[in-house]
């Protein structure tokens, strides 16, 4: 086993890169690299590149995620009779490739940090009635592009959940912070992973597994962390202003507890900005709740009924 550290990027396959782009543009990611068959896009605070897209029809191709030291690519190479390579396709650092029971890619990597952080305002400062440190100062801020910090989770539509939960647990060292089941305890249909770092606090998710009866595998959602909440609340006004279609928010999931806010991309992959999400460790309490209408939200517009198709 190893302990990845956190998600480096998503990958996908789209028919048109300029149209995801502009989209991801607007969205609130900043462009890096763009050949006439594929697109890197950077986020503010730089490191990897957190949206990899190649030209093709349009589908999920998997995961990129960090790993800590050599020695543990070395490891994990040898046990899957693979190979750590020099990273050519980001210029720089190692890599492992691995598929997962479902299919998808899983890119291992170490090194390859590239992408220079791009200055952003700070973070607001919040009067609230029981803590009011804003003096003297007001608040004025632009509608314009959220401002895409880093990417902060993938959640992946499972065909194999057994042999999915497996290898994200004991191969990839992830370990469950919270989990829903439908019916029966034994039936669960939603599990949250974060990386496995013993005491050291990491996001509540980095992978949640859907086990929902999908009938292919591939992602729900991946999800990017924004400056704040209005930086989340401006992007979602910008995007309504450039006519993008959205999916659902804004609100505050159960799990987690982001703010959350979902928007679809040129061919309706789900896309989520969100703000002021749950940290834990390996410690905290797990709970395994039953999957209802309420689950997913404290607060909400209505759920569309296609959100989970």
């Amino acid at each position: 086993m190893i302990a990845v550290r956190d998600i480096a990027y998503v990958r996908y396959q789209v028919p048109d890169l300029d149209a995801q782009a502009d989209f991801l543009q607007d969205f609130g990611l900043r462009a890096h690299v763009r050949t006439a068959t594929t697109l890197q896009m950077a986020t503010y605070n730089g490191g990897y590149p957190a949206y990899i897209a190649q030209v093709g029809p349009a589908k999920a191709l998997g995961v990129g995620y960090q790993v800590t030291t050599l020695e543990e690519l070395q490891r994990i190479a040898a046990r899957f009779n693979s190979e750590v390579r020099a990273n050519d396709e980001l210029g720089s650092g190692w890599i492992v490739r691995l598929r997962d029971p479902d299919g998808l890619q899983v890119d291992l990597l170490h090194g390859a940090a590239l992408i220079e952080a791009e200055p952003v305002r700070a973070a607001l400062q919040l009067n609230t009635a029981d803590a009011r440190k804003r003096l003297g100062s007001t608040h004025r801020i632009t509608v314009q592009p959220s401002h895409v910090m880093r990417l902060g989770h993938v959640v992946l539509k499972t065909v194999n959940y057994s042999e999915m939960f497996a290898f994200y647990h004991d191969v990839l060292g992830l370990r469950i912070s919270d989990s829903y089941y439908a019916d029966s305890e034994e039936n669960t249909v939603a599990a949250f992973m974060h990386c496995g770092l013993g005491s050291e606090y990491t996001d509540h998710h980095t992978v949640a597994l859907l086990n929902l009866g999908a009938k292919e595998a591939g992602f729900d959602h991946c999800a990017f962390e924004v400056l704040d909440w209005d930086d989340l609340s401006c992007g979602n006004q910008f995007l309504t202003q450039q006519n993008r279609r959205h999916s659902w928010g804004i609100g505050r999931h159960v799990q987690g507890s982001q703010i959350f806010d979902y928007w679809l991309d040129p061919v309706g992959n789900k896309v989520e900005h969100w703000t002021d999400g749950d940290l834990v460790n390996d410690s905290n309490a797990v709970s395994h709740e039953p999957l209802t209408p309420d689950a997913l939200a404290q607060w909400a517009p209505p759920l569309s009924p296609d959100f989970l198709a």
